[in-house]
């Protein structure tokens, strides 16, 4: 299991596990988005195609799960939930767009 599989196995976990307790929600956010950078950082998506998808999920999901509320009992914490997931998300497609800016600025060293 590599670098950033345990990165994102830890985010979900952390995406989960910050609805259900009011101690980790305050800090989850930090911390989404921090794993979100470091994984975008050790693993960039090099194909185009790779980074819209990542870019259309972060914004995409948010308004999708808004929608989740209506189901009885569950649908806030499905919810917010999702809301953390693409937290990290936004993270990585930030990572991904600065990597990309300094790759067209900076020459390439191959």
């Amino acid at each position: 299991m590599g670098f950033n599989q345990i990165l994102t196995i830890v985010g979900l976990l952390i995406s989960i596990v910050a609805v259900f307790f009011a101690e980790l929600a305050a800090y989850s956010g930090l911390l989404l988005v921090i794993f979100g950078l470091v994984n975008g950082f050790v693993s960039p998506i090099a194909d185009l195609t790779g980074r819209m998808a990542y870019t259309v999920a972060a914004v995409a999901m948010p308004v999708v799960a808004n929608s989740l509320d209506v189901i009885p009992g569950i649908g806030m914490h499905l919810n917010a939930i999702i809301d953390n997931i693409a937290i990290m998300l936004a993270g990585m497609v930030i990572a991904n767009f600065l990597l990309a800016v300094k790759d067209s600025i900076l020459p390439s060293s191959n």
